[in-house]
C-alpha cells in the first residue's frame, strides 16, 4: 500500500465524553497497519481547519465518520454539525472526482441504530454501524469493516481489546513515571498518545 491506501481519516466529536472512544478507535486503526489522520495531530495556528480538513481528506483512501453529535442527548446540548459536514466533503470526493478518489471507502458512525435518519434524512438507507458508546463494540464495528473492505482476515476484535487495554495500562505507567498525574493523563494530547502508541505497537505487534 502506498500512503494514500493506507491513510485512514478520522472524523469524530473531540469532547472529553468521546476522548475513550477516539484512542481505542486510532488503537485499532493502528493495530490493523493503517495510519489515522486527525485535524489534531498537528497544531499550526497559521492552517485554517477548512483547509486542513480538506488535506487530509484528500489524502486518505478511507473515511470514518462518527456522527453521533448531530442529535442532542440531554437539554440544550448544542449540535455538533462539523461531522456531517466533514462526511460531505469525504463523500463528495468519492463521486466528483477521478482516479484513486474514486476508490475511497467510507464507514458512518453512530451511537444508536437508526437514530440519525431523520437528523440527517440524505442518509437513508446508508448502512450506519452503531457502537453504544461502548469502546469494545467500536474497535470490533471498526475491525469487522476493515477486514470485509481490505484483509479478508485478521486478529479478533477481542484481541485488539485485550492490547488495547494493555496499552493503556503501559502508557499509564510510562506518563506516571514522566511526572503526569491522573488529570494529565485525561488531557494529554492525542499527538502524544499516537506516537506512544506506534512505539507500543513497532515493540509489541510484531
Amino acid at each position: 500500500m502506498d500512503s494514500f491506501d493506507k491513510n485512514v481519516f478520522i472524523n469524530c466529536s473531540f469532547d472529553d465524553d468521546y476522548r475513550e472512544l477516539l484512542i481505542s478507535l486510532l488503537f485499532t486503526v493502528m493495530y490493523l497497519g493503517l495510519n489515522p489522520r486527525i485535524a489534531l495531530e498537528r497544531f499550526d495556528s497559521g492552517e485554517t481547519r477548512i483547509n486542513k480538513i480538506l488535506k487530509l481528506i484528500s489524502e486518505s483512501r478511507f473515511g470514518i465518520h462518527d456522527i453521533s453529535k448531530i442529535v442532542s442527548s440531554k437539554k440544550d446540548e448544542v449540535f455538533h454539525m462539523n461531522m456531517p459536514f466533514e462526511l460531505g466533503i469525504d463523500y463528495g470526493c468519492t463521486k466528483l472526482l477521478k482516479g484513486q478518489w474514486e476508490t475511497k471507502r467510507i464507514l458512518i458512525l453512530g451511537r444508536e441504530q437508526y437514530r440519525y435518519h431523520e437528523a440527517l434524512s440524505d442518509l437513508s438507507g446508508s448502512d450506519i454501524k452503531h457502537h453504544d458508546d461502548e469502546a469494545i463494540k467500536l474497535v470490533k464495528v471498526v475491525r469487522d469493516w476493515f477486514i470485509c473492505e481490505v484483509f479478508n482476515k485478521g486478529p479478533s476484535h477481542k484481541r485488539i481489546w485485550y492490547e488495547y487495554n494493555d496499552f493503556m495500562n503501559d502508557l499509564s505507567n510510562k506518563l506516571t513515571t514522566q511526572g503526569y498525574e491522573l488529570d494529565d493523563l485525561e488531557t494529554a494530547p492525542i499527538p502524544e498518545i499516537m506516537s506512544y502508541m506506534q512505539e507500543w505497537l513497532n515493540k509489541n505487534n510484531n
